[in-house]
């Protein structure tokens, strides 16, 4: 008796770490989440665009107050509970690399690219992630609940400063594909192709992140003026400076992917250690 109760404790002690991390994880809008059909209708088009059964995903509210936490400071906006419709959805067992899609008949504004951007500032470079929402919206919220879902999946906070760095690169797209009258896209690739070049050097000036943000956008035949080229060059240094917060958030996130990657995923895992301990304990118990 004493082998068994040892047994099913210490499978449980071994599967705690790993339960706290789904790998795979879905934020609903609060206001989203008060309506059923609306709330139907999200998970819905989750599970049309996943091949898992999205009942095994960790599923969490995005408040207003954790919007209006990353946001105010940024955007100047503060959002209402029941103006918060924005839903996401990470997978983490997604490879190689990122892949985002949005559903663009709902989030009007923010591209995939654009959160792709925003994601990159905060050290994220693989998963799977899907934004929706049941109404008509611009999606700019919707970036905290993306960043929720990747601490769920991962297990791991992503530090407030380092949020604010990415809500306000993709804020600053936003505004610049608005002055500048270029779509939404081609802005993202001119802050993707500064955010390489920044990264890469580990830059953190933003006199010398500049010149690179004139050129890009020379070579990509956008026109921007020079307090936007200065606006942008801010921006991107202010992600940079970031990174060092992010070390902790990063090395968990690669810990989890690879869990994922080499055990099928997180309930799979979960599943075999209970398997090799029901093995285990029929042996013990019937001497096979």
């Amino acid at each position: 008796m004493k082998k068994i109760i040892a047994v099913i404790l210490l499978v449980l002690i071994t599967i705690g770490p790993i339960y706290g991390a789904s790998g795979f994880a879905i934020t609903v809008g609060v206001a989203t989440n008060s309506d059923q059909d609306w709330k139907n209708s999200v998970m819905n088009y989750f599970q049309s665009h996943t091949s898992k059964n999205i009942s095994t995903a960790t599923v969490k509210l995005i408040t207003a107050s954790e919007v209006n936490q990353i946001s105010k400071n940024i955007t100047g906006r503060t959002y209402s509970s029941n103006q918060i419709f924005s839903c996401a959805m990470v997978d983490l067992s997604y490879s190689p690399g990122i892949n985002i899609t949005v559903d663009d008949s709902k989030i009007n504004v923010v591209t995939p690219k654009m959160y792709e951007n925003a994601l990159k500032a905060l050290g994220i470079e693989n998963g799977y992630v899907v934004v929706t929402s049941p109404v008509q919206s611009s999606g700019e919220s919707a970036l905290a609940g993306v960043m929720k879902s990747y601490e769920l999946a991962v297990g791991a906070q992503i530090p407030d400063n380092a949020k604010q760095a990415a809500t306000n690169e993709l804020y600053t797209e936003t505004q610049i594909a608005n002055q500048t009258g270029q779509s939404p896209d081609k802005i993202a690739t001119l802050f993707e192709q500064v955010q390489n070049q920044v990264q890469n050097q580990n830059l953190q000036d933003s006199g010398q992140i500049k010149v690179i943000v004139i050129n890009v956008a020379n070579n990509l035949n956008i026109n921007i003026s020079n307090a936007q080229a200065q606006q942008i060059a801010d921006t991107l240094a202010n992600s940079q400076k970031v990174q060092g917060d992010l070390t902790g958030f990063k090395s968990q996130l690669q810990n989890i992917t690879n869990q994922v990657a080499q055990s099928g995923g997180i309930l799979g895992q979960i599943m075999k250690y209970l398997q090799m301990a029901f093995d285990y304990i029929k042996s013990l118990i019937f001497g096979q």
